[in-house]
């Protein structure tokens, strides 16, 4: 049972990290903003989304599903600065929420591994 788990939650952390590879790669613009926000070229949005599409997929079918869970983690924690907009936006706040708690989940997966259903 636990490995069938272990294999549910890796891909309902996938569909995140591929819905956000969708999203960038359909309409950038909205990244674009942010990442100018804070001085950055906007032209990084094309390796974040290969970076969420590649990740999506390593989390699903492995190898090194721990480090890649470890790397996403800290990809999380950092994209979080991203939505620091309390006054602004409120809604900011429940992302960057939730990318804490991705990244929660994402060391469990470190710690756990990948279970049986991984290369």
């Amino acid at each position: 049972m636990n490995n069938w788990l272990n294999l549910a939650g890796r891909l309902l952390i996938a569909l995140l990290f591929l819905g956000g590879a969708a999203q960038k790669f359909t309409d950038p613009a909205p990244v674009q903003q942010m990442i100018a926000a804070v001085g950055l070229p906007v032209s990084l949005v094309w390796p974040l989304a290969l970076f969420n599409l590649l990740a999506s997929i390593a989390l699903l079918t492995g190898p090194r599903v721990r480090t890649v869970a470890l790397v996403l983690a800290a990809y999380c924690i950092f994209t979080s600065w991203f939505h620091w907009q309390l006054r602004a936006d409120p809604w900011q706040v429940t992302i960057l929420v939730k990318n804490w708690a991705v990244a929660g989940g994402l060391l469990v997966l470190a710690s756990a591994g990948p279970g049986r259903f991984a290369r």
